[in-house]
């Protein structure tokens, strides 16, 4: 017997948060879920791993998690994605701790100069290598609120349902965390 994405009413889920719901009882429906975000998850994670195959590892144990949990999950607001962000962020940071490895970084030079001129100084070699020692040195919630800022140009309120803070939460911290690179430059 085949499986078919229609409701019991015969319908396609017509939105997301159908779709989970559907998927909450039948994990079947948890596979167009998967399909979308699948790629999106693994570049969040490939960017902050130095190995491809650790990232595929990491990504897989996101999606098993997010299956394994989906009952628990509730719609407050926030794309189903930041869920899955949040679990993949833990997912990560429980890779470093048990690998005992330093966190990796991973940026192109533009991003390295919106980051530079954010904190006031003039875009040059000298800055960008002071920039680069600075993001060595920042470790968890700090260095994830710079590369989701502006590595990846994520709004405040999606940082902070990552997070789990408050969106003036997450911008006051942005801001601490610039000021901080600042000084160390």
């Amino acid at each position: 017997m085949a499986f078919s994405l229609f409701n019991k009413k015969g319908k396609t889920p017509t939105s997301e948060k159908e779709l989970i719901d559907l998927a909450k009882k039948d994990n079947r429906y948890f596979t167009p879920i998967y399909k979308k975000y699948h790629e999106p998850i693994f570049r969040f994670v490939y960017q902050r791993l130095d190995s491809k195959d650790d990232a595929s590892d990491i990504t897989s144990q996101v999606f098993l998690k997010a299956l394994v949990n989906l009952k628990k999950y509730e719609h407050k607001g926030f794309p189903f994605s930041s869920w899955l962000y949040k679990i993949a962020l833990n997912e990560i940071n429980q890779f470093y701790r048990t690998q005992a490895k330093k966190r990796t970084v991973n940026v192109d030079e533009n991003q390295l100069k919106d980051v530079v001129e954010e904190v006031g100084e003039q875009y040059d070699e000298t800055n960008q290598q002071q920039l680069l020692k600075a993001l060595a040195v920042l470790e968890g919630e700090k260095l994830s609120l710079i590369e989701m800022r502006f590595f990846e140009k994520r709004a405040f309120k999606e940082m902070a349902q990552i997070l789990n803070i408050t969106e003036n939460n997450a911008k006051v911290k942005t801001y601490r965390v610039l000021d901080e690179l600042k000084k160390m430059m």
